[in-house]
């Protein structure tokens, strides 16, 4: 719920669709911007998901996505996922941001990564995990799409990665605009 809250207080009005909805479902509310949540387990099954992030990618309208979110956004990418040994749990796992060189302190609830040794030309690695390296974000150059593996909701510290959602907005906004 604390996604829907930080959205909700930004003035966004929301809609929540079950992770298997169609992007003709989706687009039937005519979002200014999409938000792939986060979620349990292995990314890899859930085709339908994937298939539908695709469709959001190409119609070009802002996207983040948070932990299975961002998962979902490499598969519809080519970039693959992987179990990991040890997967990530709990608080303060410290990440940089590569755009402000800056650590930030996170949340992390997950068991798979994303491989960012394969990611296209238009996409680059947003934050990396300072304990394993693992890909924590990834972010478009051009186009108004981005992903974090960790919770920027979860309050981790307590606030220090909660200006992706303002992030977010500006993206939407921008596209509004133009």
């Amino acid at each position: 719920k604390n996604i829907l809250r930080n959205l909700a207080e930004r003035d966004c009005y929301i809609k929540v669709f079950p992770y298997d909805s169609s992007f003709s479902e989706l687009s039937s509310f005519e979002p200014d911007g999409y938000f792939l949540s986060n979620g349990p387990g292995d990314p890899e099954p859930l085709t339908r998901a994937i298939a539908t992030a695709k469709e959001i990618l190409d119609s070009n309208k802002p996207l983040f996505g948070i932990c299975l979110g961002h998962q979902v956004i490499a598969l519809a990418n080519g970039v693959s996922t992987y179990k990991m040994h040890n997967g990530h749990r709990g608080l303060n796992h410290p990440v940089i941001n590569l755009k402000t060189g800056k650590s930030e302190v996170t949340s992390q609830n997950h068991g798979f990564a994303v491989d960012d040794s394969h990611l296209d030309e238009g996409w680059e690695p947003y934050f990396v995990n300072l304990n394993d390296n693992t890909c924590e974000g990834i972010k478009h150059k051009e186009k108004p799409f981005f992903s974090t593996q960790f919770h920027p909701e979860a309050s981790s510290g307590p606030t220090d990665t909660e200006f992706l959602f303002d992030e977010f907005l500006d993206l939407v906004n921008n596209k509004k605009s133009n």
